[in-house]
């Protein structure tokens, strides 16, 4: 059994895109997947949310969400706010080890950035990641900015006893600039961990087996994708 935490530097950097592709090449491969998304917010009670879109491309795997708020904020300020109940790190990872012990792979979407907080007591994924042992898998925005915010999570992540296994790039665009293509080299370096992919923008809109075929190039060997580092950034490189 294993279970992966996947957080990213901020919102909107490609989580859930992420999620779903790591989840599609398992599943590919004959893998029980589950994805864990403990709390959704900015999302009404009969809207789809993130885990809709998991659904929608990776397939038929099992997806479980524990709490959902409808003000997009933090958790613990959209439970405040709505007067909803919050949510404890150890109900997370009740549900995580639960999901566990029937799945191959049991993938853990966090909301926003590994810090943001679930309850009153400031717990957050961080916390949740800790309990299970869980490797986390950093997902990065391409450009200006994100090694500042990269190295932040992975110095966090490591002060807090975790492993970064590696990052992801979620969103790459098809017209990168000087940054982007810069930080294909240093991003490994701030997150002190491999680049482990390169998702390229609006892959959420592909079909699911365009889906499929994406994320296996776009992701590495380790998930069973053909990802190749050295061989993007080459290409990257002689494009600028």
């Amino acid at each position: 059994m294993s279970m992966l935490v996947i957080t990213g530097t901020g919102t909107g950097v490609g989580k859930t895109i992420t999620t779903a592709a790591i989840a599609a090449l398992a599943a590919g491969q004959g893998q029980r997947v589950a994805v864990l998304k403990p709390a959704q917010t900015g999302v009404g009670p009969d809207e789809p949310g993130d885990l809709a879109d998991v659904l929608r491309l990776a397939g038929p795997v099992t997806t479980r969400e524990l709490r959902r708020y409808p003000d997009p904020l933090s958790p613990e300020a959209a439970a405040r706010l709505s007067g909803l109940p919050t949510l404890p790190p150890s109900e997370i990872a009740a549900a995580a080890s639960d999901l566990d012990g029937e799945h191959d792979l049991t993938l853990i979407e966090g909301a926003g950035g590994l810090l943001v907080r679930f309850d009153a007591d400031g717990a957050s994924l961080a916390d949740v990641a800790w309990s299970l042992g869980a490797l986390v898998i950093i997902v990065a925005e391409a450009g200006l900015g994100t090694l500042n915010a990269t190295a932040l999570t992975a110095e966090v992540a490591t002060k807090r006893g975790l492993t970064v296994a590696g990052v992801i790039i979620g969103s790459w665009p098809e017209d990168p600039d000087l940054a982007s293509v810069s930080n294909l080299q240093d991003l490994p370096v701030a997150a002190g961990a491999p680049l482990l992919g390169v998702l390229p923008a609006g892959l959420g809109d592909a079909e699911p087996e365009e889906f499929a075929a994406r994320a296996r190039a776009g992701l590495s060997p380790w998930f069973g994708g053909e990802f190749d580092p050295e061989c993007f950034v080459g290409r990257a490189s002689a494009q600028k």
